[in-house]
């Protein structure tokens, strides 16, 4: 993996290579003398600047650490909605968020290191029902590698994975609800029934109320302010692309990162936001690319106005 935006600082190592070659050109100290050992130790300092710029721009498999670091949230993490919620979703070259009903065929080895590191950030994963259903979700895992880091913070030992599901039409019986390390969440609206309701609770989630209109959907802005309500200001979501646009359009995503996979896949799959035009186009900005085997990961933080 390597980083390709921002381009590393180059300017004083560069400055420092230059300043010397203009040295020897001019004649270097006699060795042995203190000037000869201070332009040493000059050349050095800059070899070391250098390398530091080279190993930022070279070809390597990045630690979780590192990637961690790349990645972090800002602090605090509070977007106008109450919380930062960002968004993490892989595309085709083609723009399909999918094949054959699923992402995983669009996925790649470091594309699920950088999955697991977003996920080791978040207070809660944000997930569409749908998509649930389809990738069979299983609850989030702790992990040693983030466990320091989620302490200082405050974190829970692992996510919570949070369904939005206005019907609650979903297999308690998953492993999502029977063996989560963190109770999991679902979201719903008005219009949900009692005994789904009731099923929930039974399986040991925590339901969640986010839009009270007669129409019984969910209100996608409600989502985002009842999980900063319960303490998870760090959130993720994962789609799929009907949640993500819904997102979007209730102006509450603050960050989209996006894994483009260097493959094609036609057919008349859906793109990573599939929803109603939005009145208006929302402005991101670019953040950062990383890119390994082809595979761009890209990250897009919203332009609040």
């Amino acid at each position: 993996m390597r980083r390709l935006f921002p381009v590393p600082a180059r300017t004083s190592a560069d400055s420092s290579a230059e300043t010397t070659a203009g040295a020897r050109e001019a004649g270097e100290p006699e060795a042995g003398t203190r000037a000869a050992e201070e332009r040493a130790a000059e050349d050095r300092a800059a070899e070391d600047r250098a390398a530091g710029t080279r190993a930022a721009e070279e070809d390597r498999e990045w630690g979780l650490d590192e990637l961690a670091d790349a990645y972090a949230y800002p602090e605090p993490p509070h977007g106008p909605s109450g919380a930062f919620l960002r968004a993490n979703m892989v595309s085709s070259l083609d723009g399909a968020a999918h094949h054959d009903g699923r992402s995983k065929p669009l996925s790649s080895d470091a594309d699920m290191r950088i999955f697991g590191v977003l996920r080791g950030l978040a207070d809660a994963v944000v997930v569409g029902a749908e998509t649930v259903r389809l990738e069979g979700y299983r609850p989030a895992r702790a992990r040693e590698a983030f466990a320091e880091r989620r302490a200082a913070l405050g974190q829970a030992p692992a996510p919570a994975i949070a369904v939005v599901s206005a019907s609650l039409d979903l297999d308690f019986s998953m492993p999502l609800f029977t063996e989560p390390l963190v109770p999991t969440i679902v979201i719903t609206g008005a219009a949900a029934v009692a005994e789904r309701i009731e099923r929930a609770r039974a399986a040991g989630a925590e339901v969640v109320f986010a839009g009270a209109g007669p129409s019984g959907r969910v209100d996608a802005a409600a989502v985002v302010s009842a999980l900063a309500e319960f303490g998870h200001t760090r959130l993720l979501t994962e789609g799929g692309p009907t949640l993500l646009a819904q997102f979007a359009a209730a102006g509450v995503l603050d960050e989209l990162c996006l894994a483009v996979a260097p493959l094609v896949t036609a057919g008349d799959a859906k793109r990573i936001m599939d929803g109603a035009e939005l009145g208006e186009p929302e402005q991101f900005t670019l953040d950062s690319v990383l890119e390994e085997a082809g595979f761009l990961f890209t990250r897009y933080r919203r332009i609040h106005q």
